[in-house]
């Protein structure tokens, strides 16, 4: 008997007792009695696979069972014990499918069989698979379920104790390179003095190039603490060492103004709980934070020295990537502009490929207005945000109050919208689109019809959010600005189908068409005055709906087709 305390003697159930006694033993104490004893060599077990060997082996002691597989959850995955029978791949198969949950196994020649979750506190440790030649009894199944709980609490102790093992082998790794790297800080302060080194450290890291990842990774080695940079907002840029937070918290905007606020008033590094914390800042202004995590107050003055370095190694960077990023912006909203009043091609083709964009695609004019905000580089700061967070490669301008972007490819407008209300706080904006272009010269015209979809959406009952010009309907042709181009298009979109039908099968659908539009849609006018049959004139209509695909029944549809027979006949001239 495995487990039974030092000293002591296992007899049979059946066997013969000396001396008077007191209770018979009935089957469920001896069974509860050797659990017991399991349940101490479970917890005195060296490791999971020495518990889980012991599980499968004592199972019986439960009742009729026997003991099929074992896994232990290793990375992710489940681990077969090498005790595990005949049925074990297909038995691991099923096992896998319950995802975490318990649930019946089938294996041949056993009329009973459960696969059972080893569970610790928010996690699970592996299964027991088990199976009988009859139905278990309630209170074995009872005694199964005991056997199981504490399998599991003896595999959480022995996890618990392997992560403490570990934690402590990897603190002491951690502060052995802590002393490495201080001992050789020494050796160099010995040889040139510590803040020397440092400076030059950093200067070289500087003119690397590598950015904030560079400058983390320096600070690291030099102080042995794990080193972070977040923007002004309280973003994550980088980070470099153990311990980093994953997700990384969501800034809270009042307390991240309060904590820069706090540090500014202070000359150098301040503590706050567990950072060491200094500003990144040019000319009075933040550009980030840069700070150490100190959890046990390690740092010392060399530390405040290195991280003050690192500071203003990267308030050189980060202005001169802020420099690069006016420049290019700059470039961004000139050509932008151009575009928009009208520029020739090759000049336009050439400064477009020097920014980095291809003017040869289609391209979408798509202008953004939001009532609260004015358009100015913070705002046009956040457009570019929210277009880039949807995909949309752009180049960016400013109109008035508008934000202007030249797209390629259709743009994802109402994605850019719900994007934009996130970033603003509001959903009191409107976006409209222009109709595809696909000459650089035609994108003054497109930008005409992007502000008349955000003029007509800004009009309308539902005032805020996003409209395409080719949405717009007979709306494209009312209003300031309506030119003959428009209503050629206009005309083309509803009558289309019909005029080329005409011209291919020298028919008079449009014309029929005009004609019950201006009988009032009464079908005995309208055939006497094309001198057809009542029949005749009900299969052309039927016709005209087969070919335009308009309905006139539906009353937005008979609107544009009347509007577009008007403009057929009296400003194009009718046919030809």
């Amino acid at each position: 008997m495995v487990g039974l305390p030092r000293g002591s003697v296992w007899r049979h159930p059946t066997a013969a007792h000396r001396g008077p006694r007191l209770h018979a033993r009935t089957p469920a104490h001896d069974a509860l009695h050797e659990l017991v004893a399991l349940s101490r060599a479970l917890f005195d077990a060296p490791d999971e696979d020495e518990i889980l060997r012991l599980a499968m082996a004592h199972v019986v002691a439960a009742g009729p069972y026997s003991a099929e597989a074992g896994y232990l959850e290793v990375g992710g995955d489940l681990v077969p014990s090498p005790r595990n029978g005949a049925q074990a791949l297909a038995v691991g198969r099923r096992v896998r499918e319950l995802a975490g949950q318990d649930g019946k196994v089938t294996v041949v020649g056993r009329r009973w069989g459960r696969a059972l979750g080893l569970r610790g506190p928010g996690r699970l440790h592996g299964y027991l698979v088990v199976t009988s030649h009859s139905r278990p009894t309630r209170a074995e199944r009872s005694l199964l379920a005991l056997l199981v709980r504490h399998t599991a609490a003896a595999l959480s102790v022995a996890f618990a104790h392997r992560r403490q093992r570990e934690d402590a082998l990897e603190l002491r790794r951690l502060r052995e390179e802590r002393t490495a790297l201080q001992r050789q800080l020494i050796s160099v302060m010995a040889e040139l003095g510590y803040e020397r080194a440092v400076h030059a450290l950093m200067a070289d890291v500087a003119a690397s190039g590598g950015g904030e990842e560079a400058v983390t990774r320096a600070l690291h080695g030099l102080t042995g603490l794990p080193a972070l940079v977040e923007d002004r907002f309280g973003r994550l840029r980088s980070w470099t060492g153990p311990g980093r937070p994953v997700p990384y918290p969501e800034p809270d905007p009042v307390r991240q103004d309060e904590m820069l606020h706090a540090v500014a008033r202070q000359a150098g590094p301040v503590r706050m709980r567990d950072r060491l914390i200094t500003l990144i800042r040019t000319r009075g202004e933040i550009l980030g934070v840069l700070a150490l995590v100190d959890t046990q107050d390690e740092a010392d003055e060399h530390t405040v020295l290195a991280l003050g370095h690192a500071a203003a190694s990267l308030a050189l960077e980060l202005t001169h990537l802020r420099h690069l990023a006016e420049v290019e912006l700059r470039l961004h909203r000139e050509l932008a502009d151009d575009l928009l009043a009208g520029t020739d091609e090759a000049s336009a083709y050439a400064r477009s490929e020097a920014v980095g964009h291809d003017l040869h695609r289609s391209h979408y004019v798509v202008v953004v207005q939001w009532s609260n905000r004015i358009a100015d580089d913070s705002f046009a700061q956040t457009v570019s945000r929210a277009a880039v967070a949807v995909g949309m490669r752009s180049l960016l301008t400013r109109r008035s109050d508008q934000v202007v972007l030249i797209t390629g490819d259709r743009p994802h407008a109402r994605e850019l919208y719900d994007a934009i209300a996130r970033e603003t706080g509001t959903r009191s904006g409107t976006i409209g689109v222009s109709t595809p272009c696909d000459a650089v010269g035609d994108i003054p015209h497109h930008y005409q019809e992007a502000q008349r979809a955000l003029d007509v959406r800004r009009h309308s009952r539902e005032r805020y959010g996003a409209t395409f010009f080719d949405e717009l309907g007979l709306y494209r042709i009312l209003g300031p600005g309506s030119d003959h181009r428009e209503l050629e298009t206009f005309v083309h979109e509803w009558l289309g189908q019909l005029i080329d039908y005409d011209s291919r099968h020298h028919a008079a659908m449009v014309k029929t068409l005009s004609r019950y539009f201006d009988c009032g849609g009464n079908y005995d006018e309208t055939a006497d005055s094309l001198a057809i049959h009542r029949s005749t004139l009900r299969y052309r209509l039927q016709r005209i709906r087969d070919i335009s695909g308009h309905d006139l029944a539906n009353v937005e549809d008979r609107l544009n087709l009347q509007v577009a027979t008007r403009v057929w006949k009296i400003v194009l001239g009718g046919p030809g």
